[in-house]
């Protein structure tokens, strides 16, 4: 199990995410620089012995942790794909030995489902599993998800190179274009589209209303123009 929470003072925002025993805190230290520190308060959840003489080990694996976070949030501020990149992952192609590919359509609403589950920063430290993924994609996608069609994603992911499996475990992680394709899929598709598609609605900026309603006597002028009529 694992949770988050956002705590607000006068001070900034600070983030924590609790996974088992274990905590994540990270937050602006002074405004100035981010800080991010981990606490491992049981060392069975990074999968160690306890004992001094593993101590080495769990500073090791602790300081993984932290850099996988931090390259997460770099890919955060920094997602935008390169047009190859974005071509291979939403059309089908083959792998280099041969396998087909199949797809991830921006705007299917289970691949905007994967993607947005996949954003999850708790993913970066611990790995995706089946049963982890598939909870956290049922709940955004809003209905029946088998274990089978997450089985399905996950050959996908893999075969498009956006995760790579951990050797002799059934976790998964995510490769750098997987953090980037996840993060811009959503991004694009919460903080862009879904706005403007809203944006003739009155909870919309005035601003943007109004500017959308110049465009659109603008291209009725045009169509006018064209003496060109309105479809039945």
């Amino acid at each position: 199990m694992f949770r988050t929470a956002i705590d607000r003072d006068n001070d900034g925002i600070v983030v924590n995410a609790f996974y088992r025993h274990s905590r994540i805190k990270y937050y602006l230290k002074d405004r100035r620089a981010l800080r991010i520190e981990t606490v491992i308060n049981d060392t069975y959840d990074l999968g160690v012995l306890r004992r001094l003489e593993h101590l080495d080990e769990i500073i090791a694996k602790t300081r993984d942790v932290n850099r996988r976070l931090l390259d997460t949030i770099r890919v955060v501020q920094g997602c935008v794909l390169a047009s190859p990149a974005l071509e291979r992952v939403a059309q089908p192609t083959l792998t280099e030995d041969g396998r087909r590919a199949p797809a991830l359509r921006f705007g299917d609403p289970r691949v905007m489902a994967l993607t947005g589950a996949l954003c999850l920063h708790l993913f970066a430290v611990t790995g995706v599993t089946n049963k982890r993924l598939r909870a956290l994609t049922a709940r955004l996608l809003g209905t029946t998800y088998t274990t089978g069609q997450m089985t399905y994603d996950l050959r996908r992911l893999r075969l498009n190179g956006l995760i790579t499996r951990v050797e002799h475990t059934h976790t998964y992680v995510l490769t750098p274009d997987g953090q980037r394709l996840a993060i811009f899929y959503t991004k694009l598709h919460d903080r862009l589209l879904r706005p403007l598609l809203a944006a003739d609605q009155p909870q919309a900026p005035p601003t943007l209303r109004q500017a959308l309603t110049t465009i659109d006597q603008h291209v009725q002028d045009y169509i006018n123009r064209a003496r060109l009529k309105t479809a039945a």
